[in-house]
């Protein structure tokens, strides 16, 4: 019924919304506030996959492996109450990219994700012109009391609208806000191609998130928008070549992401001064060697599953302090991956990537099938959100929690998925003898 499918659309974009900002909610409302949300958020996913009958085995073997690696590492955590908390939000997190691969469409998905990036963005200009405007002075979350002096990072928003610094918007953070608008911009964009909004709301939106981009300035997200331009050419190129054409032009990109990256380390000093970072990426450098130092302790299979850093407990108390500033990342979710889960979880997360990463190639640029196809505008949103999830994932490790572990399962699941509709599309089976009539089906999926 139509209404039920709009039903799953909000519920979608609160999702969304949620676990693309959910620092607004812990900064507004406390941790306790946000708990409340999420498990609400949570049992209404529950009973949407129980109302359509969700079959949670129907994954990629890749995922299902990553998960059941986490709940492992439990046995051998070196912190085993703290896996077993980060292993519950991850379960979640997939949980619900799961049940939405299974119940929303992909114009489903563009509409909610639509819905939660406009409030993102609309609400984070509102609040930094609110704090600049009218109160005029940095402001904290509303449920701490810290005295001074305590970090910048602290702040909710650190009053600099007016004064041409980075913004924070409502997520508390530029490098957060800044990748919410690249992915508004996508979305945006892809609507208005496909005129589902109409022009004056359209590119009112879409020139609000590039002034977001603009005020934020994320170096990261601006290199994984710059990644996104090139994926939007190599998909477009490779919808109007023949399969040999297409290999040629996969085999060359490989060839010239390579070249890419060798040079980026070459004349790394002089990019970084360009894009006005400093020649450390902003501390992480030395957050990496502690994180690669800690990975070479436990090597193999790693230290446990926790997810986000807990910063209660050894290791994390004190692994990297900047500034008074004990972050709870490794700043790239390869190498947190590699020191949670070693090599062997490594592996796993890498076959995830890359099958997943085929899958939607093929998702983005191949003719659709089936009933209901995509249309070519909103296939490409596949491949450009999971361009963006793998380069931002080189800079920070969001790739591994909240919206980007939920995007990435979502990805995973709905293109295989879509391959398995593809596939049993064309297979014909007769049901009834000549004389009788005949009539054809299509097969279903396992």
């Amino acid at each position: 019924m139509t209404w039920l499918r709009e039903r799953r659309v909000a519920l979608a974009a609160v999702t969304l919304f949620t676990l693309l900002a959910g620092d607004a909610w812990r900064n507004l409302l406390s941790w306790y506030g946000w708990g409340v949300i999420v498990v609400a958020v949570l049992v209404a996913w529950v009973v949407v996959a129980v109302q359509k009958r969700v079959d949670l085995r129907r994954i990629p073997i890749a995922l299902g492996t990553l998960l059941g690696l986490m709940v492992l590492s439990i046995v051998w955590s070196f912190y085993p109450g703290a896996s077993a908390l980060g292993v519950l939000l991850s379960f979640a997190t997939a949980f619900v990219g799961i049940v939405m691969a299974h119940t929303l469409t992909l114009e489903q998905m563009v509409r909610a994700l639509g819905l939660a990036l406009r409030y993102i963005i609309g609400l984070s200009i509102v609040f930094e012109l609110f704090v600049a405007a009218v109160l005029q002075r940095p402001v904290l979350p509303l449920w701490v009391s810290w005295e001074e002096p305590f970090p910048k990072a602290f702040y909710w928003s650190r009053n600099l609208l007016f004064e041409g610094g980075r913004i924070q918007g409502i997520v508390g953070n530029a490098n957060l806000l800044a990748f919410a608008a690249l992915l508004a911009v996508i979305v945006f964009a892809i609507q208005l191609a496909e005129r589902r909004v109409g022009v004056v709301a359209g590119w009112g939106w879409l020139g609000a998130s590039l002034l977001t981009l603009a005020l934020t300035r994320s170096s990261t997200v601006l290199v994984a928008g710059l990644a996104a331009v090139v994926a939007l050419g190599i998909l477009l190129l490779a919808r109007r070549l023949s399969t040999r054409g297409r290999l040629t032009l996969y085999s060359l990109t490989v060839v010239a992401l390579a070249g890419v990256v060798a040079a980026a380390i070459a004349f790394r000093e002089t990019l970084l001064a360009i894009v006005g970072r400093s020649e450390d990426l902003t501390g992480r450098l030395d957050i990496w060697a502690a994180v690669i130092d800690l990975a070479a302790q436990r090597p193999v299979v790693g230290w446990g599953w926790v997810s986000y850093w807990v910063p209660w407990v050894e290791p994390f108390n004190d692994l990297v302090v900047i500034n008074g500033v004990t972050y709870l990342q490794a700043h790239n979710a390869w190498l947190d991956v590699l020191m949670q889960l070693g090599w062997v979880g490594l592996v796993v997360f890498a076959i995830l990537v890359a099958t997943t990463g085929l899958r939607v190639l093929s998702w983005s640029v191949d003719a659709p099938l089936g009933d209901a196809p995509a249309s070519p505008a909103l296939r490409l949103l596949p491949g450009l959100l999971l361009t963006v999830l793998i380069v931002h994932s080189l800079a920070e490790s969001r790739l591994l929690v909240e919206a980007g572990f939920a995007l990435l399962v979502w990805l995973a699941v709905a293109s295989r998925l879509r391959g398995v509709a593809a596939v049993t599309s064309t297979i014909t089976v007769p049901t009834a003898p000549a004389d009788a009539g005949s009539r054809v089906e299509n097969g279903g999926g396992p």
